[in-house]
């Protein structure tokens, strides 16, 4: 190795070691993706939240509950007084799975002839397939374990019937589909992304060009600058949300069931988040690699703890706690609930509070602060 090649290794190493963000965002990153995919990134069903109607009011039906419930796989989250209210739970995601307990349950598990209803979101087929499997699974094994009792008791000679059956519904996406789920997401994903991302680097790029102190110089202010540099990429990111829910329309089959003002609304609501965030990481970095860096370290998170590829009630209470702080989890529930389920205003006003919240504080705190970089 030459002298030449050395002095420009050292070189390189010197001009990396003075900027400190860039460095810092180097470290950091990977451990970021340590911690959200040892975590976060996790396939098995756990803890499904569960509302459960139960007319029979028995210590059979008790029984059969307490059966969900040592299996692990299902959390009582709710326990309703009527189907309406169930449905409205399974509606709104509070719950991703119901169960009917009939009111002459126990007579007919006496008559080894009891059915029970489950019903299911199928609104992300993941959750779906395996909750499914599950309630299948532990009905079946309700039953082996009644029979074994009935079979020593009455003899190995008699016949018996499995008294118990578990007679599943899914709902909303009953061929649980995958491109149900994901499509829906990717809106997020691109609204979330192209405007932070652009709006960030747009900001910088004229930093670094020179050119937007030309523009200070000039008698717009400094809203209108702010206003001027981000109307393009509200624009564009509308068009690609439009773009992607016609294809998935249309070419993947996935249902549009909501009212199309509530998804402009949401779409547009969602949108202040994602620009505010760019306009903040602009006021942050100095150079177009330090804002993409910087929108990054957002931008993980979200994808791992919104709610876009694994479920939030699989991860770990303190990751569970820090989703609520990211505003894509509350925009893929409002728009998975409008395209699947078809809900009004009343199942999505809790999220689109949230939104709202969340865009007028990071999009008040980042003009405040892109003013001040101005002044």
């Amino acid at each position: 190795m030459n002298s030449r090649l050395i002095s420009i290794i050292r070189k390189e190493f010197i001009q990396l070691f003075r900027d400190k963000r860039m460095l810092a965002l180097i470290l950091v990153i990977p451990l970021v993706q340590l911690f959200l995919l040892g975590y976060a990134a996790v396939n098995d069903v756990r803890n499904v939240p569960l509302a459960v109607f139960d007319q029979s009011h028995s210590v059979e039906g008790r029984e059969l509950l307490a059966a969900f419930q040592a299996a692990d796989y299902f959390k009582l989250t709710y326990a309703v007084d009527s189907n309406d209210e169930m449905l409205s739970l399974l509606e709104t995601g509070a719950v991703k799975a119901g169960m009917v307990i009939p009111p002459d349950y126990a007579i007919r598990l006496q008559e080894g002839r009891a059915q029970v209803s489950f019903i299911l979101d199928g609104s992300d087929p993941t959750v779906a397939s395996t909750a499914l499997a599950a309630a299948q699974l532990i009905g079946q094994s309700k039953s082996t374990e009644m029979m074994q009792q009935k079979i020593s008791r009455m003899g190995s000679t008699v016949k018996i019937q499995p008294p118990v059956e578990v007679l599943t519904t899914v709902l909303y996406n009953p061929d649980m589909i995958s491109a149900y789920f994901m499509i829906p997401g990717v809106i997020g994903m691109i609204l979330f992304a192209i405007t932070a991302i652009l709006t960030a680097t747009s900001v910088v790029r004229e930093r670094e060009r020179g050119t937007i102190e030309q523009l200070i110089v000039t008698p717009i202010r400094p809203i209108e600058l702010v206003i001027g540099k981000i109307t393009p990429y509200v624009l564009l990111s509308l068009f690609d949300a439009v773009e992607v829910i016609a294809v998935g329309h249309f070419w993947f089959g996935v249902p549009i069931r909501g009212s199309l003002l509530l998804i402009g609304l949401a779409c547009s609501v969602f949108l202040f988040s994602g620009l505010g965030i760019g306009l903040f990481a602009s006021t942050i970095a100095n150079t177009q690699q330090e804002a993409m860096l910087t929108v990054w370290m957002t931008l993980l998170p979200a994808i791992f703890l919104g709610g876009f590829f694994f479920p939030i009630e699989n991860m770990p209470q303190i990751l569970q706690a820090i989703s609520y702080a990211i505003p894509l989890r509350y925009f893929l529930r409002i728009i998975r609930v409008l395209l699947l389920k078809g809900v009004g205003i009343e199942s999505i006003q809790g999220d689109m509070l949230a939104l709202v919240i969340f865009g007028v504080v990071i999009m008040s705190a980042a003009a405040l602060r892109f003013r001040k970089r101005l002044d």
